[in-house]
């Protein structure tokens, strides 16, 4: 059996044993290509280059086992490879945190929020860290700024810390538990939150892989705004005059226009449209 059939099969035992995805992938066929070339030791990005290499008969057993895993689990293929990528950058992840799959990782790595930065921009704040992605590709992004990573959840911030040793960032990330604002640092010129948001009608139509997942980092209440609305009460006593908040509500628009229906926002672009992703100035906050 070569790489590409072996994707295939895996490809049709996804669908036939009816998983779902959203976890780094959208489709059975892609999530088929991670699982394979991940077990196989083969670079992610390279089906074409090794498509039509031969797989010895036990590490064929071995994907079909991991496939097998994957329906009869419904884990996220990202706890059992224990690896998510975002933007291209790899992190660790296991059962202790969310699958990062923030939105904001995309307007970190194309500058879509550079605009309201400036010289002013020093201190980063990643509140909801989870397993430290975003604070990993702030400080990346911005090698002159510090930032700090909060959560609080101490198992998340173990994840985060291993992360943060693997792209040797200890020196510019610094991991802190607080409930929400209450325990960090500030003032900041720029935080940046993928909070719990999800309402709680959609939490209990959730598939089984996002129940997976720590109900901590979904839940945000019955409209998915109560962490909202003591983030937005609460910023600006931690935010620089000039600092802005990035705030991902995925797909609660609606809800969040309902909650705060005086508050400027600016909705950001990204791969999803121009509702997932919001910025809101100190300014605003304070005249809301």
């Amino acid at each position: 059996m070569t790489v590409i059939e072996l994707v295939e099969a895996a490809a049709l035992a996804l669908e036939r044993g009816g998983v779902s995805f959203g976890h780094g992938t959208s489709n059975a066929f892609d999530e088929a290509a991670w699982l394979v070339l991940w077990k196989l030791g083969l670079p992610l990005h390279e089906l074409d280059e090794v498509s039509g290499n031969d797989v010895p008969a036990a590490q064929v057993n071995a994907v079909q086992e991991l496939v097998a895993q994957r329906v009869s689990t419904r884990q996220p293929a990202a706890y059992l490879t224990k690896e998510a990528w975002l933007q291209g950058v790899p992190f660790y992840v296991d059962e202790r945190c969310i699958v990062p799959r923030s939105f904001i990782a995309e307007l970190l790595a194309d500058g879509g929020i550079d605009a309201w930065l400036g010289d002013h921009t020093k201190r980063v704040l990643d509140l909801c860290t989870g397993n430290g992605s975003l604070a990993v590709l702030a400080a990346m992004s911005w090698p002159e700024v510090t930032v700090d990573g909060a959560d609080i959840s101490r198992d998340a911030l173990d994840v985060a810390h291993i992360n943060v040793q693997k792209h040797g960032l200890q020196d510019y990330v610094h991991l802190l538990q607080s409930d929400g604002l209450a325990s960090v640092r500030g003032p900041y010129d720029l935080i940046l939150c993928n909070p719990p948001y999800v309402n709680a009608r959609s939490m209990s139509a959730l598939p089984a892989e996002y129940r997976a997942e720590p109900e901590l980092a979904l839940a945000g209440g019955e409209d998915g705004m109560d962490f909202i609305r003591t983030l937005l009460r609460d910023a600006p006593a931690h935010m620089t005059p000039h600092a802005v908040l990035v705030l991902e509500i995925g797909n609660e628009r609606e809800n969040f226009e309902k909650a705060f229906p005086s508050l400027e926002a600016v909705w950001l672009e990204t791969s999803a449209g121009e509702d997932q992703v919001l910025l809101v100035t100190r300014e605003a906050l304070l005249a809301s």
